[in-house]
This record gives structure tokens, sequence and C-alpha cells, in this order.
């Protein structure tokens, strides 16, 4: 028997390997494979088996298997091939979302150094700026080194020959070892009685007389009536491993290893409601339900506002698939919607809901995988890489604001879009699949105007709450009627006073970490940049810093300008930890706290909080984007947003829809109760057609006018878009690479619009040069994209093969979120 094994490496092709006798039942397709791959041992992914072979040369063999059960079916083999096929990537790639970080076994290499001989060469080398001098410059640092560190040092990958070449001649060792994976089941030691009571009360007397403390472990055990972990058992009785070990000699009580799984448990808590559903939501429900009981592929677009129980629909359906024996995936944006939702759901689900999220150890993300594979959980709940958990017999796959840009994959291949992928992941699993948002993205709500999607409303918030009034504040009016107080409008400032006093909640928005956006020198306008990348770095007050939010390089404060010299330093632009220092200025009686990636940096730091909130021990909740997405609290009826322009300038085609999404959203975490809610927007520019319809709550109107713009521009969903990127940290080969790339193009200009090489919005990122290449492709011409992906994949080739620029980085991506 053989076995066909693909590898999460950038080529298409899967390898053949002999399975030997004793792996035979082992084998199967769906599990991982540990095998020889050239001088390396890999684990890869076995997507077929045959009888026979047409390889002629010898077949190595599958070393080991990693798997008791398979983490994929047929059905899901189908949807990652659907994924490597359109995002063009290997499928051993798209296979690796399926798997928690961690858990392969690969063999590594390892660098021994022998520092004379080393030394001794680096003092004969002419050359300084050749890689031989500098390679050896490293390698002098420290006795071992890994070749993957090596090659981020010196920022080059090929080495290889150059560590053949030093091996050669003695000057270091290259050492191959087996890492066994970062994460692997959890064993702790358990404590149990080896005797029978009877037998155990006997000699009690006899014990007690010699020690008192290995009374007390008999004692605690029997009282406990079954094994109990060492490690608390010590605790509880004030003993040492001592007495345990005399017990064990005496035969009395036995020590063994017992798995235990790390359960992520959610910090946040909320009683649970026993909810009674509108008829609005009563309507939502059983329309969907007739998808699911006729077990059909439908995708529903759920358009409801703010506040009007998407939320408990979800339940009502998840309930309903779970009765049927069958499982659902719910996914949200990001980490800071997982609390509130994570709650609700494990208060009705309870021990059925498992929860997958970054905020996770590794071993507690393994061991909810692990009893996902193995079938205990039957609800899955995260952010877009909850879409792989390897569930099976889906009968629901939810995404909740489905607007998010968060649900697509930037850092990685497959750059993938999840609600994209959970579309076709419901249809291969014959299941309904609703996108709900409150402001839907201009892609669904067209795809459901056309009939493509199916459009359910739900256009009252629950029990009879109201939308909140929204009212735009023009700070440049304001400023001359001086009534600004620092960047607070007065009207802002005494709105927060008002509710304060009524002892009512606020939630205050400015889509910026730090505290100052900019460091300026006012004599000669010079603004401090991050070495690496062409943006300004910010000025973070807490611990007087620059940091830099794109490669994280951090700087001191700089006492003078370093181009003339001057001590004339601004800061200026405002940040969140600005708002929160001045709303401590103006308010130093409430209790204000801060919600960015930069505060919540711990785990169940963000749960603590919104804890705080709900029970209102914080009165002020100021954050970025975070705060704008699923909070659900009854006492909040104040929203402030610093400046509403922060997403609108932005030079990108979706900067409007970003803009109407955030702002709305963020209006709609006040007056979700009784109380009425109010909503004050600081902007520069109140006249703009986005505010307006942010402030009438016309979704309608914002879609028409967007939607026509986008046809005439030719965007999505008029027309299919493929992103080319090349970086490097030499900015005359990225230019010269992406004109080559360009120029392979051409060819199919007649099929695609394709814009001019130029340089990317954000021109250097992490010491890297951007160039990027905009290729569009008519969705009446090409539906699919796949004329669009045919003229990238042929270009891409047919650059490998010519090109002298191999080894710049190269990145392709369909259907970018962004084009700067």
């Amino acid at each position: 028997m053989y076995c066909q094994i693909v590898f999460p490496l950038p080529f298409r092709n899967s390898f053949t390997y002999s399975i030997p006798e004793e792996l035979k039942d082992s084998v199967k397709v769906g599990v991982r494979a540990v095998v020889p791959f050239g001088k390396r041992v890999l684990t890869g992914f076995v997507v077929s088996l045959s009888a026979e072979s047409d390889i002629k040369e010898k077949i190595k063999p599958v070393r080991d298997i990693i798997d008791d059960l398979p983490i994929f079916d047929e059905k899901a083999l189908k949807f990652y091939e659907w994924i490597a096929d359109y995002y063009m990537s290997s499928l051993g790639e798209a296979l690796r979302n399926c798997v928690p970080y961690g858990s392969d076994v690969e063999s590594k290499r390892k660098v021994v150094v022998d520092f004379d001989y080393c030394n001794k060469l680096i003092s004969t080398e002419t050359k300084k700026n050749s890689q031989r001098y500098k390679l050896l410059s490293v390698l002098i640092e420290k006795e071992t080194h890994q070749i993957s560190q090596l090659q981020k040092q010196l920022k080059q990958k090929n080495l290889y020959s150059s560590l053949r070449s030093l091996e050669k001649i003695g000057a270091i060792s290259i050492l191959t070892f087996i890492d066994e994976g970062k994460v692997r089941v959890k064993k702790v030691k358990f404590v149990k009685l080896a005797k029978s009571l009877e037998e155990t009360y006997e000699v009690m007397p006899e014990i007690e007389r010699k020690s008192s403390k290995q009374v007390v472990i008999l004692l605690e055990l029997i009282s406990q009536k079954e094994p109990v972990q060492q490690s608390e058992l010590l605790k509880k009785t004030n003993t040492s491993s001592a007495t345990i070990n005399s017990l064990i000699q005496k035969n009395l009580i036995e020590v063994f290893d017992k798995e235990v799984e790390r359960i992520y448990t959610e910090s946040y808590k909320e009683d649970s409601k026993n909810i009674i559903l509108s008829k609005a939501q009563e309507k939502v429900v059983g329309a969907i339900n007739e998808s699911i009981n006729d077990k059909r592929f439908d995708p529903y677009l759920l358009y409801g506002v703010t506040g009007s129980g998407k939320t408990q629909v979800y339940i009502e359906l998840v309930k309903k698939v779970i009765e049927q024996g069958k499982t659902a995936i719910v996914l949200v944006p990001e980490i800071s919607l997982t609390p509130q939702i994570t709650t609700r759901f494990i208060n009705y689900f309870e021990n059925k809901t498992a929860v997958l999220h970054s905020r996770m150890s590794l071993g507690e993300r393994y061991d909810s995988w692990r009893g996902i594979v193995s079938g205990k959980y039957k609800v899955v709940i995260g952010p877009r890489s909850a879409l792989f958990a390897p569930l099976k017999n889906i009968g629901l796959i939810v995404v909740d604001e489905e607007h998010d840009q968060s649900y697509k994959q930037n850092d990685i291949v497959p750059k993938y879009n999840a609600r994209e992928c959970a579309v076709i992941r419901a249809k291969f699993n014959e299941c309904p699949v609703i996108l709900g948002s409150a402001t839907p993205s201009i892609e669904s709500m067209y795809n459901a105007k056309n009939e493509k999607y199916k459009l359910l409303q739900l256009p009252d918030r629950i029990d009879d709450a109201k939308l909140p009034v929204i009212k735009l504040v023009d700070v440049t009016i304001e400023r001359k009627k001086k009534k600004m107080e620092s960047i607070f409008s007065k009207q802002l400032i005494d709105a927060i006073e008002e509710r304060l006093q009524k002892k009512e909640s606020v939630i205050i928005l400015q889509n910026r970490r730090g505290f100052a956006t900019q460091v300026f020198c006012d004599d000669c306008g010079e603004v401090i940049t991050c070495d690496d990348c062409s943006v300004s770095m910010v000025h973070h007050l807490s611990k007087n810093i620059l940091h830099c939010h794109y490669c994280g390089i951090i700087k001191p404060v700089p006492k003078a300008c370093s181009v003339c010299g001057s001590i004339s330093l601004k800061f200026f632009g405002t940040g969140t930890q600005r708002v929160e220092d001045e709303l401590e200025y103006y308010f130093p009686k409430a209790k204000i706290e801060r919600v960015d990636s930069d505060s919540i940096n711990r785990k169940g730091k963000l749960g603590e909080l919104l804890n705080s909130f709900r029970k209102g021990e914080i009165d002020v909740l100021v954050g970025t984007q975070m705060v704008s997405k699923g909070l659900d609290f009854a006492n909040v009826t104040l929203v402030g947003v610093i400046a509403a322009e922060t997403s609108l300038w932005l030079p990108d085609f979706r900067a409007d829809e970003r803009t109407f999404q955030l702002l709305t959203q963020v209006s709609g975490r006040a007056g979700r109760s009784g109380k009425e809610g109010e909503v004050i927007i600081q902007t520069q520019n109140h006249k703009h057609f986005v505010l307006q319809k942010v402030v009438e709550y016309d979704y309608a109107g914002f879609y028409e006018k967007e939607i026509l713009l986008r046809e005439q521009s030719g965007y999505p969903p008029f027309s299919k878009i493929g992103l080319i990127e090349i970086k490097d940290e030499n900015e005359s080969r990225a230019r010269a690479a992406i004109n080559e790339f360009h120029g392979y193009l051409t060819k199919y200009g007649k099929f695609l619009i394709i814009t001019p090489a130029g340089e990317a919005a954000i021109f250097k990122v992490k010491g890297s040069y951007r160039f990027q290449i905009i290729l569009k492709s008519s969705r009446k011409r090409d539906p699919s994209g796949k004329i669009l992906r045919n003229a990238i994949l042929q270009s891409y080739i047919e650059f490998n093969q010519k090109s002298k620029f191999k080894d710049v980085r190269l990145i392709i991506d369909v259907d970018p979120q962004s084009v700067n």
C-alpha cells in the first residue's frame, strides 16, 4: 500500500510514500504522517491511498502517524482544495489551517561553531563585504545557531553553500535533531489507594505511631473516594513527596499519570437569561429552520440593526442543529467580541462549546482542538481560524459582523477571506450559512439584492429600545467659537458629566493607539519616522517612548531634532492614551479604563474589564475599534467619537464603507435598554455624505451611492481584484523585479485592467521597500475570477523560470481587503 502526502510548503504536487506493515491500520486519509523529505523529516497530510505506484525508484516509507482520528474527511478535503485553488496556494498550505500551531514533528538543523578556527578564518578574510565574512562575524557571537536565525540576522536565505564549505573544512558542524513539537498532551500525577478500605483501616494504627503525616494522606484519599491530583493532595495535607514515596513503598497507594485537559475559561461572566423571541426574530428563525430541516445549502444575509437580537437568533438555530445531532461553527471578527458571545453560548450549551482564539495558551488551543476531533464539542466559537475546526456533520455556520475586515487573512498564505470561505464550506456540507451584520458589506448586500443570498431583516431593537440620537459636532466651527476644551468639544464634555452624575456608562472611541500620533520639529518641520518603515512613530506617554505600530521598533523620545538640532519638538495627533489622560484631568473622580491592543496585554484582562464595566465599577471605557464591536451593556447611554475622519482619509476604495460601518457600529453601543442613548461624533467636515448617512441611520441611502461609485470605478462587487506585491531590502532590485513581473502580465491586457507597477502607499515596512500592481477582472466576463488567477499564475511561473530576481519576496493576494 502507498499513500500520497502534501506538505505545508509552497509547491503543489503530492509525494508518494510506502506504508510499513505496522502502520497499515493507522494510515488513513485525513491524518498527519511523519516522513523523510530530502535530508529533513517533516509532517505532512495524507490525501489519498493507493494499492500501486508508477514510481520506479525506491519509495521511502512513512515513519510515524501523529493522529489517532482523521482531521478532515472527503467534504473537508474538497473545501481545502477550493481554498488552495482560489487563493493560489498549495493544498498543504491550505490544510495547515486545520491543525493547531506547534503540534507538528520536523527535523531542524543546528550549527555548532569551532571558535578558534572561525576566528582564524575571519582574520585572514580580505573582503569585508562578502557573505562569508558577514557569516563568520555572526557565527563567532555564540557557540550554537539555528539556520533560520542566521538567515534572519544576515537577511539572506541562500546560506547553504557557504555553510557547507565551512563544514567541509571543519570550521563548523551542522547537526540534525528531531523537534517533537511545541505542544503535546498534558499528563499529571494522580494518587489512589492501592488496597481496599478494610485493609487500609487495619494498618492505620501502626502507621500513625510512626508517621501522622502518612495517615493524613490516607484519610484524605478515603474521604475523596477517587484518585486525587498529587500536587493538590500535597497542598491540602501540607505534606511532601517523601511522604508519598513512603506510602508507595508500603504498597498502600499508587501514583499514576493521567491526561488532563487544559480548558480555557472566560474571565467575563454574565447571568443566563430566559429570553422570549420577538415576532421578527421568530420569523427569521423559522425561515432558516426550513433549510436546517431540509439539509439544504442556503446563504442568508441577516441585516439587523444594532441591538436587534441577532445573537439570540444564532443561539436558537444552534439549539435546533444540536437537537438533530449536528454541529455548528460561530465566527466572530476578533477577540474583542469573544467574551460576551462566548459566555452567552456557554450559558446555553455548557460543555458542548469549544473556544478557539489567539489569547488562549498553546496547550488550551491544542486540547480544544483534540476535543473537537474526538466529537466532544458540538459548537465552536472563535475568529477566522475557527472556520477550520475539524468538526464533523456540520449543520450551520454563522459569520457574525460579516462586514468586518479582520475576517481577511493578511499575514500568511493562503490569504483567505473567512466570510467567503464560510459560504463555500457550508455549500460542501449542504447546510445553511448566516452572514449577520447591522452594516452589511457592499458585496454581501449586492449578492442579496441579486438573490444570490436570501435577505432576512431585523429592523427594530428588542424590548422597544430606541436607536440613539446621533449628533455631529464640527470641531473647526467649535474652535472658532472657543467651545473646545483641548481635544474635546464643550458639548461632549458636558454630555459626559451629565451621564456621570446619573451613574450611567460612557464609551469613547478614538481609533488610534498611543498618546500623540506624530512628533515633529516646530522649526524645520521634520517628522520623526521609523528607520525601517515609512510611517511616523507614535508617542506612548506612559513609558515615554516612540513606538512603530508596523514593525514594533521602540526608540527613546529625542531631546532635540536630529536634522536641525532644535529643542522645539511638538507632539501632534490624538491617540487613546491621550484621550484617557485628558479625561482623567476633566473627571478626576471617574473610573476610566482603556481598551486597545497596548492595554489588553495579558490573558483574561479584557474579560475582567468588561465585567467591571457591566457592574458599573468603570464609568468610562476609552478604546480603539475594539469598543465598537459586539458590546451589549444596558447602562451605556453615551458614545463619544473623538475624530470621525481617522478611516475616512485612507487612500483605499473601501474607506467610505469602513467609516460608515465603524461609526454606525459604535453608535449602536448606546441606548440598548429603556434608557435613551446619545452619540456625539466630533468631525472636521460635518457635511460629508458618509457622516450624514450615519446620522440618519440610512444604510440604504449609503449603499445606493457607494454601489454607484463602485460600478463607475470598476471595483468589487463589479470586478475581481488581484494584488501583486514585491518586497526587498534593496529598493532598485524590488523596482526592477516588479517591472519585470508587470511585463509578463501585459499579454493578458485584453482580458484585464492592469495598473502600472508603482510604490505602495506605505512604501517601506520592516526595512523592505514595497511595490505593487493591481489587476481587475470584470465579473461579467470572469464571474469566478478564473481568468484573473490564471493570468497571475502563468506570469508567476514565467517570472520564476526567467527572472534573476527570484529571491525577492513576492506576495499574491486574491480579493485584497485593502490596496494600500
